[in-house]
């Protein structure tokens, strides 16, 4: 196994993990997980669109920022805790997975500064 194929840790998200065994370890965070896990969540990662916390977004679901994000283009800055409504998944470009409507127009985000509400 060779290190592009280790993931980064499912809790923490930084990529400071070693395989030992049948497991994957996280020096940061102390998490372990199986390999077969792993495995597994690779293949079953038909597109599915997840949010900070590894939760499945779907079309019509709500949202809440989990960071202020500024607007590329426009002194616009969209803050921390801001509740979006009714969001649809998109293939965009360079990650942008979110096609949303906010007070400032629509936008598309990338769902990894979103949470389900």
């Amino acid at each position: 196994m060779n290190t592009s194929s280790i993931p980064a840790c499912p809790q923490c998200g930084l990529e400071n993990t070693y395989p030992d065994a049948d497991h994957f370890i996280c020096p940061d965070c102390a998490h372990e997980w199986p390999q077969q896990a792993a495995a597994n969540e690779e293949a079953n990662t038909d597109n599915i669109v997840r949010d900070a916390h590894g939760t499945p977004l779907a079309d019509g679901d709500a949202v809440i920022l989990v960071k202020d994000l500024k607007v590329k283009g426009s002194s616009i800055t969209l803050k921390k805790g801001t509740k979006i409504k009714s969001i649809r998944l998109a293939d965009g470009g360079g990650g942008h997975d979110v096609d949303c409507k906010t007070e400032h127009g629509s936008m598309m985000l990338k769902s990894e500064f979103l949470k389900k509400a």
